[in-house]
């Protein structure tokens, strides 16, 4: 497998070959710059999380957000230019869940976690963020309590994150 990402600026020249809207790619810079803060924190406190890929991952994540299945639709054109780790980040970043008792976080987890934790372009952290999707599916109750249960395993995770890097999340944002 290869292990070559994209650099910043060939996610920002892939997000305008595919006609990523602007709020879109506000909002992919904001959940990399969330994801990126995190992992630094982590890294510093013994992770070994690879920056690269989280960037990369991070930035083209919605590449195809104005598709349907987007998570499908964007890891295959990640895969067409040869981004198979970037590939597997997109199908799975919008039903993923990750296991807050994992004995360590990867890359998936950071950034699945940051995009649980900027609405559009701006941090606001798990609950406000929650709480827009939770209103988006009222009426929804299978949707709803698949969301609270992934709320309750994403405040375990933030926990544990900010048990291991010393600091609350928001003080580093």
């Amino acid at each position: 497998m290869s292990n070559k990402h994209p650099s910043k600026e060939e996610c920002f020249a892939l997000l305008k070959e595919y006609n990523t809207p602007a709020h879109v790619v506000r909002h992919c810079i904001k959940v990399t710059d969330t994801a990126l803060k995190i992992s630094i924190a982590l890294n510093k406190a013994g992770y070994h999380l690879n920056l690269e890929l989280i960037q990369a991952a991070g930035l083209i994540h919605d590449i195809a957000r104005v598709h349907d299945k987007h998570w499908d639709v964007g890891a295959e054109i990640a895969l067409k230019n040869g981004y198979r780790q970037e590939a597997y980040i997109i199908r799975m970043h919008m039903f993923y869940i990750s296991n807050p008792m994992k004995e360590k976080f990867e890359e998936i987890d950071i950034i699945c976690l940051s995009d649980k934790m900027v609405k559009e372009d701006k941090y606001v952290g798990l609950d406000e963020r929650m709480k827009y999707i939770l209103d988006k599916f009222r009426g929804n109750q299978e949707a709803t309590e698949r969301i609270r249960e992934g709320i309750a395993d994403n405040r375990a995770i933030i926990k544990r994150i900010e048990r291991l890097i010393g600091t609350p999340i928001d003080s580093i944002m």
